[in-house]
Order: structure tokens, then C-alpha cells, then sequence
């Protein structure tokens, strides 16, 4: 695929940029295992994967109490982020070819998250890959709206002054990939994150994908 013919490209953070969404799906399914939520590894990253925070929860509040009968159990988010953080801290590492893609490339670059503003700054800070882009890092609290709805995707492109047909978006989520196609932007299903299985290309292509590739290096060429 020629880069050249885009005005921007807009990266989702989590799996696309840093390798966190391992760390992240594991510690979530031990601790949703433990009130009694399992899900198989295929159907976690199908439903859950690229959903803002409020998103996530509303979903596992209406799992739990379509299966239990009663509400969510409270404290889950402040257990959640006291397992996870220390090992986001530890582990985290950049996505290989993240920071050549985004230098080579001629026009702006943005981090279209749905990560609370405060965790996708220090997951690119941890990863030394916050200067890439600062100031052009936008998380869903931003809007409305987070994906699998263009909200997002669209208030990143209104910053960089870049019609949404012109914009490239790199999702490793079926739900990015929908928010992606939403906003009428070409859309790269990335599956170079150790979260992804075998089968997440062709998900990514369901979704909507117009290419998928396996590492950034991919888009070099």
C-alpha cells in the first residue's frame, strides 16, 4: 500500500502502538474469572477489545447481571488497575517499527485512544514514544461517543486539519476497525501485538478492514 496518497495516519495506542493489550487481557480475564465472568480468548478480544472504560463496563454489567441476577461487584476498576499498572510499569514495550513508521512518514500522525487521558499518556511515556506525537493524542473522553462509533476518529482528523477520506487509521480491535469505517477512513487491521491469535486478520477483515498486516514494517516497504 503507497502511504503517499494519505494526509495523515492515525494510530490506535494499545496493540497498535505498545504492547499492552496482553497484559491487559490477561489480567482481566484472571480477575473476571474470579467473580465468575469467562469468556474464551476469541470472544474477550471480539466484544471487549477497543472500548472506551465506560463501554467496557456497561457491557460486563450486563453480563453480570443477566448471568448472576444482581449488580456488578463494586471496587472491580480500583482491583483491576492495582494488578495491572505495576506490571504495565514493568512490562510494557514498544511495538516494533512504530517509531521508524511514524518518522518516515511525510504528514501528521495522531493516538486515537479510547484510554482515559492519564494511562495513554504514561503508556507512551513508559514506551519513549509520547514525543512522536504530543500534542496530537486523543483520548475518547474527548467525546461523545467511543468506538466502535467514528467519534473519535473524526475529532482526530478535525485537529489535523485532514479530510476524513484522507486519513489512514491502524486498529488492532474489531471495534476500531469499526469506528475507522465509520468515519470514512481507510483502515490497516493490525495483528503485530502478542495478544493476537490466529484468526484476528480475518475478524479484522469481517469488521471491515481494507488491509490487514502483521507488523508495521509491512507499510514500509
Amino acid at each position: 500500500m503507497r502511504l503517499a496518497k494519505f494526509d495523515a495516519i492515525i494510530f490506535d495506542n494499545d496493540g497498535v502502538l505498545v504492547d499492552s493489550e496482553i497484559i491487559h487481557i490477561t489480567v482481566e480475564r484472571e480477575l473476571l474469572n474470579e467473580i465468575g465472568l469467562t469468556y474464551s480468548h476469541e470472544t474477550y478480544l471480539s466484544r471487549f477489545v477497543g472500548l472506551s472504560m465506560p463501554d467496557f463496563y456497561a457491557e460486563l454489567e450486563r453480563d453480570h447481571q443477566s448471568k448472576f441476577g444482581r449488580a456488578f461487584p463494586p471496587g472491580f476498576d480500583a482491583e483491576l488497575f492495582r494488578r495491572v499498572w505495576p506490571r504495565i510499569e514493568a512490562e510494557l514495550q514498544p511495538i516494533s517499527g512504530a517509531s521508524e513508521l511514524v518518522s518516515r512518514f511525510d504528514g501528521p500522525t495522531a493516538v486515537a485512544s479510547s484510554a482515559p487521558p492519564d494511562r495513554l499518556n504514561r503508556k507512551l511515556e513508559i514506551t519513549r514514544l509520547k514525543s512522536f506525537f504530543e500534542p496530537r493524542i486523543y483520548s475518547s473522553h474527548a467525546v461523545k461517543k467511543g468506538k466502535p462509533a467514528p467519534d473519535l476518529f473524526l475529532y482526530a482528523a478535525a485537529r489535523l486539519s485532514v479530510a476524513p477520506s484522507k486519513c489512514l487509521v491502524i486498529e488492532d480491535s474489531e471495534n476500531g476497525v469499526r469506528a475507522g469505517r465509520a468515519a470514512g477512513m481507510t483502515v490497516i487491521g493490525f495483528t503485530g501485538g502478542l495478544h493476537a491469535d490466529p484468526k484476528l486478520g480475518d475478524r479484522l477483515r469481517g469488521a471491515g478492514a481494507d488491509f490487514v498486516v502483521s507488523s508495521h514494517a509491512d507499510l514500509l516497504g
